[in-house]
């Protein structure tokens, strides 16, 4: 692709280092900008390198924030003896959108992943452990992909709380194995919420 403009050409490679964007939608984008009011523009450029420099993550539960802790964990009305144990902020999302869940999230910041250099060191496990005994939780929810990698984080964890007196349940697997939590539709994710499953024969056909 070659450009007249360096300008452009730098926007648009810019541009196409975003996932799932490749030159030519770049181009198009680059060129949507190109024809925009430059106070638009400001509030587009603005706006990005505001939330990069600005965003914050929650002291408490991890997830991305615009204050040192988030709306859900400040938020009166959320049950804060429920924890759902979740991998990253797009889980958090789908959970949300379906409007079932009312307790507080913990993020792992991933999950256990010994072949890409993942171990419970990379992850905010011993800090969920913390808030399980400084809050008295009740019930932890583990939701977290139906992967071979999701399974073996929650057997972790699971094995890490077992000397606390809490209910341990796993979301029901209206998610197929394999499948990303993300991606599940609102409808199947808030009933494998709602129907959700003790951890105890989970864990246990796991570990065979």
């Amino acid at each position: 692709m070659v450009f007249s403009s360096k300008l452009i050409e730098d926007a648009v490679n810019e541009f196409s280092r975003l996932p799932g964007i490749g030159k030519k939608t770049a181009l198009r984008m680059v060129l949507h900008l190109m024809k925009s009011e430059e106070s638009s523009v400001d509030r587009f450029t603005g706006a990005i390198a505001s939330m990069r420099h600005g965003i914050r993550f929650c002291q408490h539960c991890h997830n991305v924030s615009d204050s040192d802790v988030c709306d859900i964990c400040t938020n009166p009305a959320r049950n804060k003896r429920q924890i759902c144990v979740v991998e990253n902020i797009r889980d958090v999302i789908a959970i949300e959108a379906t409007q079932q869940y009312n307790g507080v999230y913990h993020l792992l910041g991933g999950i256990l992943s010994p072949l890409d250099g993942i171990g419970p060191e990379q992850l905010n496990i011993v800090k969920l452990c913390q808030r399980v005994k400084d809050m008295e939780v009740e019930e932890l929810i583990m939701a977290l992909s139906p992967t071979i990698e999701g399974d073996t984080t929650v057997y972790y964890i699971a094995r890490q709380l077992q000397q606390f007196p809490i209910s341990i349940t796993t979301i029901a697997r209206g998610i197929a194995f394999g499948g990303e939590l993300e991606y599940a539709d609102e409808m199947t994710l808030a009933k494998s919420i709602a129907k959700r499953l003790p951890i105890d024969n989970y864990v246990s056909t796991i570990a065979k």
